[in-house]
């Protein structure tokens, strides 16, 4: 029997933050404890131990299944937003398969925002670069790149996987200067592509990144499933 000591938040809350921290030890799709089980290990009444659960149903980290108990679901994957992140770098690193599929590359012209934030003359035009990022093979983000046409050769060769990774190999080290975190919900292209109702919300991010002589060079926007993506901001290298 475990005591939960307690804070200055209600009991329900502070039982359901110790069953959070211990979602690491289940896989998705495991059973949790029953109820019962779980009020006689806290020493609670079951009322504390529904509650701390509906909690946890609501942040989308279990599931409620008739006939069947608690699931634990699929966890968001956490994305640290920092000057040197790089996408597909960052999962690897993490133990999952990343990867890239280059889906259309446009040239057009620039619009006020493209001209703005990557210091390009009235009338320039832009390459537009549209990629599906997978994460373990699930569709994850829907990314857009968008450079000055004057990065064409240099772009040249690229058709899957890292863009970062591709330029940096090629003497352009990106480092990003700025992201803007939004939500919305998706287009019908961006629901299908990702494999979501349209009704479901989605996370994106407007980057700016600049080259290692501090010249922005590309403008970045995603968008990314909110069920399986968070982005954790890190500044100064703390989490916040």
């Amino acid at each position: 029997m475990m005591n939960l000591s307690r804070q200055d938040e209600p009991l329900y809350q502070t039982l359901a933050s110790t069953i959070r921290a211990e979602l690491s030890m289940y896989k998705p799709g495991d059973l949790l404890p029953g109820e019962l089980r779980l009020a006689e290990r806290f020493d609670v009444n079951r009322h504390t131990v529904r509650r701390a659960l509906d909690l946890l149903v609501q942040e989308g980290n279990i599931i409620r299944i008739k006939g069947k108990g608690t699931k634990v679901l699929t966890r968001p994957l956490l994305y640290p937003v920092q000057a040197k992140t790089a996408y597909t770098d960052q999962f690897s690193t993490m133990g999952h398969t990343a990867r890239a599929q280059l889906l259309k590359v446009y040239r057009r012209p620039a619009n006020h925002d493209e001209l703005t934030q990557l210091v390009l003359a009235p009338g320039s035009t832009v390459l537009e670069y549209r990629t599906l990022r997978f994460i373990d093979n699930e569709p994850i983000s829907v990314m857009t790149h968008f450079f000055s046409s004057g990065y064409e050769a240099l772009l040249q060769d690229y058709k899957r996987d890292s863009m970062r990774q591709y330029l940096k190999e090629r003497g352009c080290e990106l480092q990003r200067a700025s992201s803007v975190i939004g939500a919305r919900l998706p287009t019908i292209d961006e629901a299908s592509r990702l494999l979501i109702p349209q009704s479901a919300p989605v996370l994106t991010v407007t980057t700016l990144s600049k080259n290692q002589h501090g010249h922005p060079v590309e403008l970045t926007f995603s968008v990314s499933r909110a069920d399986r993506f968070q982005y954790q901001v890190v500044l100064n290298g703390e989490h916040i």
